[in-house]
């Protein structure tokens, strides 16, 4: 996934790295070919981020932008991206009039059905999370051809480190010794055993950007690595296979540790369901970093309750936020975290640097980064 936009406004650590972003040269943004990285660069190219379709100076009615709508959630960033880019206005989407609706040649997080049906010469979206649902889910999009770009493989690194984290503590029943913690318990018997994942199957669902950076650190951790994805059978060497989606159930069956990386789309939607876990060993964690609605909750909660498999790690959970009375809270053996993966100071600055350089990109009618295809939903 993602930074998940939020009625308070961004992270304060994305807020204030795109503050600076008017002090940053480009050339620190993405690394020239034929240039060595400066210390503490942010690179997209080491991402795996590049140019996606032809130049958008090539699009039907490609023009430099003059004006750009901008979700409020950037209001505080407008200064800087208008110190950033001087020949382009930036105004928030909710306070422009219709007229400068109508003008706007692109969008930072908007992507509204009103703004689409009126923006007339809108060519360009930045979404400013990784999952796109709501976005490909609009009929103007793909009837105008509007270029979608999102923030994939941007927070991979950050989400991955989530990903271990819950790995470790489920594995090592951290929730059980922080609960003896506050009562000042000091246990020594009747612990939990605890689990070396050395040696143990990860199954990672949804090999891109995120899972590839899952599979990574697994393997660094001496675990025999499995995937599925949607787009082939390709992946790093430290992968022992990656299968076809179809084959999600025959490889569960394989795995200590179910990791959900995957985008939400029709494919993905419910796909982890009451026959997903009736697969799972009764030892093995489900971890979900993904989409919420990728799981059908009350099969989970069944799961868990009845001891059919050994317990989550949900950094996403469906609806959000999760109700107070919800049994998710009380089921046995799992840690839920607030769809925060993604929020660290390293992801808000390669969020940054991939808005500044796709902007860079725009104006000069330069292919774009981090493009993508509205019918696949990713």
């Amino acid at each position: 996934m993602m930074l998940k936009p939020r009625a308070s406004g961004l992270p304060q650590a994305w807020r204030i790295a795109l503050c600076a972003a008017a002090t940053l040269t480009l050339t620190a943004v993405v690394t020239a070919a034929d240039a060595p990285p400066q210390p503490g660069a942010v690179t997209l190219d080491s991402l795996g981020l590049q140019p996606s379709g032809p130049p958008v100076r090539e699009h039907p009615g490609w023009r430099a932008p003059r004006l750009i709508l901008v979700s409020d959630q950037l209001q505080d960033e407008l200064p800087a991206l208008t110190r950033t880019f001087p020949g382009v206005k930036f105004i928030e989407a909710s306070r422009a009039s219709a007229r400068e609706v109508a003008a706007a040649d692109a969008t930072l997080g908007v992507c509204s059905p009103e703004v689409l049906e009126k923006a007339v010469h809108l060519q360009w979206i930045q979404w400013l999370a990784a999952g796109v649902e709501r976005c490909v889910q609009q009929p103007l999009l793909h009837e105008h051809r509007v270029i979608l770009t999102n923030m994939q493989r941007i927070a991979g690194p950050s989400m991955a480190e989530h990903v271990i984290a819950l790995m470790l503590a489920l594995s090592r029943h951290l929730d059980y010794f922080l609960r003896e913690q506050s009562q000042a318990h000091w246990v020594q018997e009747g612990t939990p055993p605890l689990i070396d994942v050395q040696g143990r199957t990860v199954l990672i669902v949804g090999l891109g950007g995120i899972g590839t950076e899952v599979a990574q650190r697994a393997h660094a951790l001496g675990m025999r690595i499995i995937a599925t994805r949607a787009s082939g059978h390709g992946g790093p060497d430290y992968v022992s296979y990656v299968g076809a989606p179809d084959e999600l159930l025959k490889l569960t069956r394989e795995a200590d540790y179910v990791v959900n990386c995957a985008p939400l789309t029709p494919q993905t939607t419910g796909i982890f369901n009451q026959e997903f876990f009736a697969t799972m060993k009764p030892t093995a964690y489900f971890i979900n970093v993904g989409r919420g609605k990728s799981v059908v909750m009350t099969d989970l909660i069944a799961a868990l309750t009845a001891g059919k498999i050994a317990g989550a790690g949900l950094d996403v959970v469906d609806p959000e936020p999760l109700p107070a009375d919800s049994a998710l809270w009380r089921a046995p053996h799992v840690i839920i975290t607030p769809h925060v993966s993604a929020d660290t100071a390293m992801a808000a600055t390669q969020r940054t640097a991939l808005v500044t350089e796709n902007l860079r990109r725009y104006v000069a009618g330069d292919a774009l980064l981090a493009v993508v295809d509205p019918t696949r939903g990713y």
